[in-house]
């Protein structure tokens, strides 16, 4: 980490600061305050921000959770936010169905040898989540993808979108100071 992480748990709070590290707390249940949430609360207010954002993408979407983690493990992939991908990859795998030959393609940087074993719907939020990571402009045919063929309503290629750009932002503040110390440690 580029920065001392704030101390856990966290010191000298005002009272609305200590709610916000309450509310943090809520949401992360056992596992207690995370590297991240110890970035994050240098600045209180943005740990709040923060806090509501993710918890509202990962809890109250309703993309099934190997479309979410598809499309949250892709940006970690190719914004090298290791510290992203090792926490993230296994719950894609938790998800029903999922298995480790689907996550190697999920983990190819080249798709040109096509979506494997991933279900149109899979394959097509795999490559979404791809353009809108590395060019940001998603072109028109593969936008209508979405809903022409893989059948996303209006309300799910919100979610999605919602949670490519989300966990965008979450990559490049990951990779920036490096949290959880995982610049240049790619997985194997």
């Amino acid at each position: 980490m580029r920065l001392p992480y704030v101390p856990n748990p966290p010191e000298d709070l005002t009272p609305s600061e200590e709610e916000i590290v309450q509310r943090v707390l809520a949401r992360r249940g056992d596992r207690g305050l995370i590297p991240l949430d110890r970035a994050l609360l240098h600045s209180p207010p943005v740990a709040n921000g923060w806090n509501s954002l993710l918890g509202a993408i990962r809890t109250k979407t309703s993309l099934p959770a190997d479309l979410r983690e598809i499309a949250i493990c892709r940006v970690a992939l190719l914004n090298e936010a290791w510290y992203e991908w090792m926490h993230h990859a296994p719950l894609l795998l938790e998800a029903e169905g999922f298995t480790e030959e689907m996550l190697k393609v999920v983990r190819r940087l080249d798709q040109s040898e096509g979506r494997g074993q991933l279900s149109e719907k899979q394959w097509v939020v795999l490559r979404y989540g791809d353009a809108m990571t590395t060019s940001v402009k998603v072109e028109d045919a593969l936008f209508e993808e979405l809903s022409s063929v893989a059948g996303f309503t209006k309300k799910e290629i919100v979610e999605l979108t919602a949670t490519v750009a989300t966990y965008n932002c979450v990559s490049r503040f990951l990779v920036a100071l490096d949290v959880g110390e995982m610049n240049g440690k790619a997985p194997e």
